[in-house]
């Protein structure tokens, strides 16, 4: 009996680009940078012929992280739409469907628009909570969903299902809820103020914990919890997080975004609740907004707490600002938290590209051989020269591939 030949199959040619001429930040000198299947290598392999990028003598830069943003609500690109006064949280929510019903074109298509830009600006992958409640059924989902297949390969998304409207107040939110959770298409589910806003007629917060946990655990989800409340309202629930995090053994899977409670905290306290929060596992998103509403993040990640940078809402119903541009946002902190000297510039850049890394459990760009080919080529002097000026993105890198060119996507 003859055995059959078997033919291995043949190995794939390798991607290979090499961006020539260019400036790794924190060095003054030019060098050639050496993509191989997505990674930065030491140079080019034998045999191969790459592809050649001219750098021009331009810095690179890590691409960011937008740790924290709502693209289902935004407005960006659209007709102007005038905002209504809202000086509580139920009207700003009742602002959102006003919005919603107003908008001409689909969420999908507005979500797009707006990530895509934020992909030509450098940002490699971002977080994005999307409202889960009766106005809106799951079209959030779904349409952000699509908005996360049209961009792979471009933009990482992660997907939140926030229950903006809260699940104790809205009757059938819950139910939502778990349905988006049972639906394979989200990565986290959300909640909001659970002492507060949320806290239901008899002001029972646990109560919207006890779901949020029981849908994270049974299916695999990690949370992302709005909390906006101050003082004891705001740090009651943080720290019942923090001990919920540690008992379902959730390290590393929990974030609480704003959580205002913790700017009004300084000396021991602060140093107390960071290292509950550190040993925990639960980490933190800020989004700039004020100089006293901002998280203190070079003392919270000196205590080992993860911190991430977001845009928060872009051009929405709650405010006319944003532009989903993560080096403009490292510029908004530096000017929120007066930084001056370079170091603290660098260190606004740092919690864009690093600090959102962290928290979406991405691996860190640094532009030595084993990292992630994924940076953004700009004409600057330096890091802190570029926070300052923010000159424009003239290549963005994903992967080794280069997906934008002068604000415009190639890929």
């Amino acid at each position: 009996m003859t055995t059959p030949t078997v033919t291995p199959a043949a190995t794939p040619a390798p991607s290979v680009t090499v961006f020539r001429d260019v400036r790794p930040f924190g060095s003054d000198r030019a060098v050639d940078l050496v993509a191989v299947d997505g990674l930065l290598v030491e140079r080019v392999p034998d045999g191969v012929e790459p592809e050649v990028v001219e750098g021009a003598g331009r810095i690179a830069l890590p691409t960011l992280v937008d740790a924290h943003i709502h693209p289902d609500k935004t407005a960006w690109g659209e007709p102007w739409y005038s905002r209504r006064q809202a000086d509580s949280l139920p009207e700003y929510v009742e602002g959102d469907v006003d919005l919603y019903r107003h908008q001409g074109t689909p969420l999908a298509d507005r979500a797009y628009r707006l990530l895509a830009h934020a992909a030509t600006r450098g940002t490699r992958a971002v977080r994005a909570h999307v409202d889960v409640a009766p106005a809106y059924g799951l079209s959030g989902v779904t349409g952000l969903a699509e908005v996360r297949d049209r961009l792979a390969g471009v933009l990482d998304v992660q997907l939140v299902a926030f229950p903006q409207h809260g699940v104790r107040r809205t009757p059938g939110a819950g139910e939502l809820l778990a349905e988006a959770a049972a639906s394979g298409l989200i990565d986290a589910v959300g909640g909001i103020d659970p002492a507060g806003f949320d806290g239901g007629a008899d002001g029972e917060g646990p109560a919207q914990l006890d779901l949020l946990f029981g849908l994270a655990e049974q299916h695999g989800l990690r949370l992302d919890i709005h909390l906006h409340d101050g003082g004891e309202r705001g740090l009651g629930p943080l720290r019942e997080i923090a001990e919920r995090t540690r008992a379902a053994g959730l390290a590393g899977r929990v974030v609480v975004s704003h959580a205002f409670c913790v700017p009004e905290l300084s000396g021991a306290p602060l140093t107390e609740l960071a290292e509950l929060l550190a040993e925990s596992g639960v980490g933190l998103t800020t989004v700039a907004p004020s100089a006293h509403q901002v998280l203190p993040f070079r003392e919270l990640r000196a205590h080992g707490v993860k911190v991430g940078l977001g845009s928060d809402g872009v051009r929405d119903s709650w405010s006319p600002y944003g532009n989903a541009d993560m080096l403009h946002r490292a510029h908004l902190l530096g000017w929120t938290t007066d930084a001056r000297t370079d170091e603290q510039l660098a260190d606004c850049f740092a919690l864009a590209a690093d600090g959102g890394a962290e928290l979406l459990d991405l691996p860190p760009v640094t532009l030595a051989p084993g990292s992630p080919a994924d940076f953004m080529l700009l004409s600057g002097e330096c890091l802190p020269q570029v926070v300052i000026d923010l000159p424009a993105r003239e290549l963005v890198v994903r992967a080794g591939r280069v997906v934008a060119r002068e604000g415009e996507l190639t890929a």
